[in-house]
C-alpha cells in the first residue's frame, strides 16, 4: 500500500486515501487498517469512518497531537496488514419478494428474466458491505449479479416503506426508513436495520461484513414482523473467515 496518502482537511481529523478505484481488495485494505488501528488503543481517537476509498480518523486535538498521530500511522507496516486475514460476519436478511413489496419486478422482463430468475440471482450472492451512509443504517453493497443491474426509475417515488429492497445500477440495498427514492423495488424485509433496542448492535452490520438475502413467504414475513415488534426476533449472524 505504498500509494497511501495522509491528508488533513480539518483540525480534528486525518483522511487516509487509497487511490480512486472501488474494489473488494481496497475495501479489505481499509477494513484491515481500521481494525489494526483499533487494536493499538490510541488515546484520543474518537471515531473512524470507512468509505469506498478512504479511512477518516477523527481525534480530540486536546488529547492527541496531530503530528504524533501521523508519526504512528507512518510507522505501521502496511504490507503486513494487507496480508492479514480477519474474520468477518455474514448477516442474513429475510426478504419477501414481489407482490406489493416488489412493484418493479416486472421491469426485468425486458431482460428476459422471470420473477424467479431475479429472486434466485439476488439471493445467490453474499454482498460486501463497502460502507454506511446517506442515512443511519443505509448500506452500500458490492457483488450484485450484473444480469439484474437496472437503471434507476426516471421518476423517483415520494414515499418508500422502510425495509424495502431495491436495485439501482450495479447496486442493491435496503431502505432503513420511510423515505423518497428512485431504486427499483423488488421486495421488503420485516426486520429493522436500525434499532436502538439492540444496544451495541443498533446497526446490524459494518464495513467489511457481508449480507446474504434469503426469500420468505408472506406468512413468514408477518410472523417475523410480529417478533420484531415484540423484540423477540434474533437476526442470524454467521462468523466466517479465519478457520471459520
Amino acid at each position: 500500500m505504498d500509494y497511501l496518502e495522509i491528508k488533513q482537511y480539518t483540525e480534528d481529523s486525518l483522511t487516509l486515501l487509497f487511490g480512486d478505484v472501488i474494489s473488494p481488495d481496497i475495501n479489505k485494505k481499509i477494513v484491515n487498517l481500521r481494525k489494526y488501528i483499533d487494536s493499538l488503543k490510541i488515546n484520543g481517537i474518537t471515531e473512524m469512518i470507512i468509505s469506498y476509498t478512504r479511512l477518516v480518523i477523527y481525534f480530540d486535538p486536546l488529547t492527541l497531537n496531530q503530528n504524533i498521530l501521523i508519526e504512528i500511522l507512518e510507522q505501521i507496516n502496511l504490507e503486513t496488514i494487507d496480508n492479514e486475514e480477519f474474520p468477518y460476519r455474514v448477516v442474513e436478511i429475510p426478504v419477501c419478494y414481489g407482490g406489493d413489496f416488489g412493484p418493479d419486478l416486472w421491469r426485468f422482463e425486458e431482460k428476459d428474466l422471470t420473477v424467479d430468475d431475479v429472486i434466485k440471482r439476488h439471493t445467490d450472492n453474499e454482498y460486501l458491505v463497502y460502507m454506511l451512509g446517506f442515512m443511519p443504517g443505509f448500506v452500500y453493497l458490492g457483488g450484485l449479479d450484473p444480469e439484474i443491474a437496472m437503471d434507476r426509475l426516471e421518476t423517483p417515488r415520494t414515499h418508500i416503506a422502510a425495509g424495502s429492497v431495491g436495485i439501482a445500477g450495479q447496486q442493491t440495498g435496503v431502505y432503513p426508513y420511510d423515505s423518497p427514492g428512485g431504486w427499483n423495488l423488488i421486495g421488503r424485509t420485516p426486520i429493522q436495520l436500525y434499532d436502538t433496542r439492540r444496544g451495541e448492535d443498533t446497526i446490524l452490520y459494518n464495513a467489511g461484513d457481508r449480507i446474504k438475502f434469503y426469500s420468505i413467504s408472506n406468512e413468514e414475513f408477518n410472523e417475523i414482523q410480529k417478533q420484531v415488534e415484540t423484540g423477540t426476533y434474533q437476526v442470524s449472524v454467521i462468523l466466517k473467515g479465519v478457520n471459520d
